[in-house]
């Protein structure tokens, strides 16, 4: 039996002077991350040049960081001009599955984008032959799945918890960690259970993306070297994005540490923005919207 109705979000920091000066900077990326995957949206819908499977799933990430940061920065954002920062215990379970149902289906999505890239370096004259719009498809259907079965795990583990105060969470979200820390219960079982859940998931993923890369390298070994150099290059944004998810949320102690703030706002805010392969995708749309408008003022 629970008797919290509330939850209290301490934030990003106590300090006045920390929050005025962290508003701007966090709102202007929340804004910065919605422009981009709007931007990479819409262009891809509409433009038929952009029609490769490649781009399908850029799309299909795009929306999943689309809908990920307003589940999580809006709150944030809020908090750091509130003096008293609320959320209903309703409303804290719902952040909980949105975070997670949107977190499990992008890195499943990443697995998609490595067996796609694959396909392209390995096997490149029957690429779109494999590569279809139902085989497509599927993938990304797959991760809306499994990501809905992973965040509805994550909360059937929290709400079995007893809570009955005090309230006040260390965060700017509700999380795993900070939500058992604060059960009047004993969670010895239940943490190990709740990371391994996260844990599993990421380790599969990490070793499933390891295995493409090595068949691909050892592939590369067939291609000249300006050939390896350009298939390397192509691939190391999504590498270095891969290696980031891994290291963020890989199995650890179900115990908060001094820099969990930080981890979060990167993995959430900042990781969405500075995301390689979306920036490169960027500038080649704004060329194309470039060309598109010229076009139109020719006509």
């Amino acid at each position: 039996m629970n008797n919290i109705t509330e939850f209290i979000l301490l934030g990003l920091t106590q300090n006045p002077e920390l929050q005025k000066l962290l508003f701007p900077v966090i709102l202007i990326t929340y804004l910065m991350t919605l422009a981009g995957n709007l931007l990479i949206s819409v262009t891809i819908f509409i433009s038929p040049a952009l029609g490769s499977p490649m781009y399908f799933f850029l799309s299909c990430l795009s929306i999943i960081d689309g809908f990920y940061s307003p589940s999580i920065a809006p709150k944030m954002i809020f908090d750091l001009t509130s003096e008293k920062n609320t959320i209903s215990f309703n409303g804290c379970m719902t952040q909980l599955f949105a975070e997670h149902f949107f977190a499990a289906a992008e890195i499943i999505l990443l697995i998609a984008m490595a067996y796609d890239r694959y396909v392209a370096i390995c096997k490149p004259l029957r690429y779109m032959t494999i590569m279809s719009r139902p085989l497509c498809s599927l993938p990304v259907g797959m991760a809306g799945l499994l990501g809905f079965i992973h965040g509805g795990i994550q909360l059937l583990f929290i709400v079995q918890l007893t809570f009955c105060g005090p309230n006040a969470i260390d965060h700017f979200i509700c999380d795993l960690i900070p939500l058992l820390e604060l059960a009047c219960m004993d969670t010895h079982t239940l943490g190990p259970l709740i990371g391994a859940n996260s844990g599993s998931l990421c380790l599969l993923t990490f070793s499933l993306l390891v295995a493409s890369y090595v068949v691909i390298l050892r592939s590369l070994r067939s291609y000249s070297s300006e050939g390896r150099r350009k298939a390397l290059f192509t691939r190391a944004s999504h590498v270095a994005v891969v290696i980031l998810f891994f290291v963020l949320c890989s199995i650890r102690p179900m115990i908060s540490f001094p820099t969990d703030k930080a981890v979060s706002v990167l993995y959430r805010l900042v990781t969405p923005v500075l995301n390689p392969e979306k920036r490169r995708s960027e500038n080649v749309m704004k060329k194309l919207w470039g060309q598109i408008n010229l076009e139109t003022e020719i006509i």
